[in-house]
Parts: structure tokens; sequence; C-alpha cells
């Protein structure tokens, strides 16, 4: 490859040398048909655009396969799609026998000093503060 040619020009260079060595009906066929898969290719797509929004218009369902711009692949899975199913926990929401069991609520650490915990006196009056 010369660093002077596009690699467009490349590829067209190719191209014509390949067809180069076919006598000029054969070479003139290839072409013609090259241009009728070209052109057949985008009848095909023209129609499925028009017969798609034909059903849109009409409120008939799509079918997925049918969708524009779709249809190949993995795009319709069919009858082998995932089945939706009812969503479900999984790991630590599923514990069964190792959950954690309910316990009533206790008291612990500065909350419950038992005997330890500060008696309220209640004074009489005035002179009962002034003594202590």
């Amino acid at each position: 490859m010369s660093a002077g040619l596009s690699q467009a020009s490349v590829k067209s260079q190719i191209f014509e040398s390949l067809l180069g060595f076919l006598p000029d009906w054969v070479q003139i066929t290839v072409l013609a048909l090259i241009v009728l898969a070209v052109v057949a290719s985008w009848v095909v797509k023209i129609k499925r655009k028009i017969a798609h929004r034909r059903a849109v218009r009409t409120g008939q369902p799509v079918h997925a396969a049918a969708r524009y711009g779709q249809g190949r692949g993995a795009d319709y899975l069919g009858e082998y799609a995932p089945q939706q199913t009812q969503q479900q926990g999984s790991g630590a929401d599923h514990l069964g026998t190792y959950a954690p069991q309910a316990r009533p609520a206790q008291p612990s650490g500065a909350d419950f000093l038992g005997a330890y915990a500060p008696q309220q006196r209640q004074a009489d009056g005035p002179s009962a503060n002034a003594s202590a």
C-alpha cells in the first residue's frame, strides 16, 4: 500500500484488479448482481418499515420479531424467553432455621443497672437540702 492512497481507494483497486481478469460480460454481470442485492435489501427494509407503521396506526399488535429494527438473534426468543417469576429474595433474606430468633427486648448496659441504679430521694422541703 502506498502512503498517498486512502483505504477506500485501496479497496476499490483490489476489487478492480480481481474483476480485471474476468471477461467483460462477467464483470458486468457481477456488478449488476451487487447493485441488485443492495437495491433488494433497501426494498425489504422499506416494506418492513411500511408494514410496521401500518400495524401501529391501526392498533394491531406488532409481533416482537416484526418490530422495526429488530427480529434477529436474541431479540425474539418466543417460548424460550425467561419467564417472569414472582420476585424472591436471596441470601440473608432466606436464612430459614438459621435466622435469628425474635427475643423480647431486654434492657442492657447503663439502661439496666438493677440494684446499682441511683435511688431517687424525695425531698420533704427546703430544710432537707440545706442539712445535706
